[in-house]
């Protein structure tokens, strides 16, 4: 089987690729992806399940170590942030504070919800801005139950999986100038962190691990709705241009309203074909056109 090799750059991402038929390896640089989870806040609050250490973002000196299972509110303070403790706020002479995860692989709160990774919180411009980073998996064990109900076929929740993946690495870098690569809402992909965790939809992420759609050697932004009502629509139908690895087809989604943009795979009619046998590559195979499934090396 003759294979060729090449290197390219996607959003700071230095990608090896080895092409043999239709599969290809891509190794990348890093492994995390930064989160929007707020934005434009005057305060927050930051807890976790084990002790946390807070870091001075700019200087990497330690601020202090957190309690587990308290909250420690957090506010914009002219430039600066103020950290809570002991009933009394104090200013942590930057406008950067890194939250470090428990090497235990502990979770770390916010927004009423628990999440994996790091966090990262901002004072820019007098508002606060809070950032989840974390590794790609990890993300995504937080995408797929959010975007896909957890009671739905496996197979469908694969398909869903490799295309939030796709979609994640082809858009990182997408809102750098705000401090993140993706918002936690639809805006992007909907990310629930680990409060929305379901056995089901993690073993749909771990036993894709690592897989992507691929168009002309580049990861494919896969888009997907939640029903097109009938049949899938091209991009330029809704954006200024048409996708290649996009077309028009019956959405196998017949009977339910229509609800998204109705560009790439239908996750109702993603269900309904798993239901029907066809598994997770068939699916995302019908729904995309002219792809080739890749991989991820992991380091």
């Amino acid at each position: 089987m003759k294979k060729t090799k090449t290197q390219l750059k996607i959003f700071g991402w230095t990608l090896s690729i080895t092409l043999a038929v239709c599969f290809a390896v891509f190794t990348p640089q890093a492994q995390a992806i930064r989160i929007g989870l707020n934005e434009g806040i005057e305060k927050t609050y930051i807890g976790s399940s084990q002790n946390a250490s807070f870091f001075d973002g700019t200087t990497g000196a330690l601020l202090f170590i957190s309690r587990s299972f308290k909250t420690y509110p957090v506010k914009a303070y002219g430039n600066s942030i103020a950290i809570k403790v002991k009933g009394k706020y104090y200013d942590c002479s930057t406008n950067v504070i890194f939250v470090q995860n428990p090497k235990s692989k502990g979770f770390l709160a916010t927004k009423r919800r628990w999440y994996r990774g790091d966090m990262v919180i901002y004072n820019l411009n007098g508002k606060l801005t809070v950032v989840n980073s974390l590794p790609l998996e990890e993300y995504l064990m937080g995408v797929v139950p959010s975007e896909m109900p957890s009671r739905w076929n496996l197979e469908a929740q694969k398909a869903q999986a490799i295309a939030a993946r796709s979609y994640a690495l082809a858009n990182l870098g997408k809102r750098g100038s705000h401090g993140y690569d993706l918002k936690d809402t639809p805006q992007d992909q909907a990310y629930g962190g680990a409060t929305s965790e379901t056995k089901q939809t993690t073993i749909a992420v771990l036993s894709t691990k690592g897989e992507v759609l691929t168009y002309d050697n580049k990861i494919i932004p896969a888009y997907y709705h939640a029903s097109s009502g009938g049949k899938t629509i091209g991009a330029g139908e809704v954006w200024a241009h048409d996708l290649p690895y996009i077309q028009s087809v019956d959405g196998f989604d017949r009977g339910t309203r229509k609800n998204g943009h109705g560009v790439g795979m239908s996750q109702h009619g993603a269900n309904n074909l798993a239901n029907k046998g066809f598994s997770a590559k068939q699916i995302l195979n019908y729904f995309y056109k002219n792809i080739t499934f890749a991989k991820l090396k992991q380091e």
